[in-house]
């Protein structure tokens, strides 16, 4: 079976700042979504899976092959769209991913059919002769879905993979991602909870650098339950009552402003136990984790 392992990762760059902290986890085939604040780690962690850069302490190895010292045992089976993908704007996405997938080594005849298939597949046949450069934002990100897959990859890391992509396309991307899922381990990076919630088997919360929680979708959402409240309050409470708890959502009513929010207990005398959601158990495991590694308050 296939199995991705990371043990005590940690990545310290220049000037002392540690972005990923004593990270440790093992992943099988399947979805793994990575979900935390801006500044997390999460795509310092996809960068040393992919071994685009190595990690300061710990291993990570992919079916017992250190990753760090054995590069070519994963790339030879990886698929990689990062966060900042970029494409040579004179070139038509046909011509990027022909040249892609020379760079991979891949037959060349096997490749056209492969980059026919991959073009249809992100909708992209019928501007596939056109400069990348006249591509808007949505349509680069669908090439960069297209090159991620032209290997056929048995690992495949996708960091923001539905940034600029319409509803019609995310939700495109994410059957498509359900389909691969069986055979590959994926390891899908994104801001954007419902992409997770629809396709991933288990999720893992990252903050500051260290996992806080993996679990499956379900267990998270049940660990939430009788911490998540809804109640009224005047607009003008609003900025106050942040400073108490955790506001998951808020929605403006006949009768006012209808808050929802987590925490231990009712935070109002009106406020009713709701069913929790993913969003909801998710900033709960953070906003525990960052209250634990506040430091004590000295009277």
């Amino acid at each position: 079976m296939l199995t991705l392992s990371m043990r005590g990762l940690a990545k310290r760059y220049r000037g002392g700042v540690l972005a990923l902290d004593d990270f440790s986890l093992e992943v099988g085939p399947g979805v793994l979504g990575l979900l935390g604040p801006n500044g997390a780690g999460k795509s310092t962690l996809m960068r040393i899976l992919a071994t685009v850069t190595r990690p300061t302490a710990g291993v990570a190895t992919w079916n017992g092959a250190d990753i760090a010292r054995e590069p070519d045992r994963v790339r030879e089976v990886l698929g990689y769209l990062p966060q900042d993908f970029g494409v040579y704007p004179n070139l038509s996405a046909r011509e990027f991913l022909e040249y892609v997938a020379a760079a991979k080594g891949l037959d060349a005849r096997a490749a056209r059919a492969r980059i026919d298939a991959l073009l249809e597949l992100v909708n992209l046949t019928e501007a596939a002769r056109r400069p990348l450069g006249g591509f808007s934002g949505g349509m680069r990100q669908r090439v960069g879905i297209a090159q991620a897959l032209l290997n056929d990859p048995r690992l495949l890391i996708v960091d923001e993979p539905t940034a600029g992509l319409d509803p019609e396309e995310r939700v495109r991307f994410r059957n498509l991602l359900a389909e691969l899922a069986g055979e590959r381990v994926v390891i899908l990076s994104t801001h954007i909870v419902s992409d997770v919630e629809a396709v991933a088997g288990h999720i893992a919360l990252i903050q500051r650098g260290r996992l806080v929680r993996h679990a499956s979708p379900e267990a998270l959402v049940a660990s939430a339950e009788g911490r998540v409240w809804e109640w009224p309050i005047a607009a003008e409470e609003l900025p106050g009552l942040k400073q108490r708890v955790v506001i998951t959502g808020t929605a403006r009513r006949s009768d006012g402003l209808r808050v929802r929010a987590v925490a231990p207990e009712p935070p109002a005398p009106e406020a009713r136990s709701v069913t929790p959601t993913l969003e909801d158990a998710c900033l709960m495991h953070l906003a525990d984790a960052r209250a634990a590694a506040l430091p004590p308050v000295v009277p």
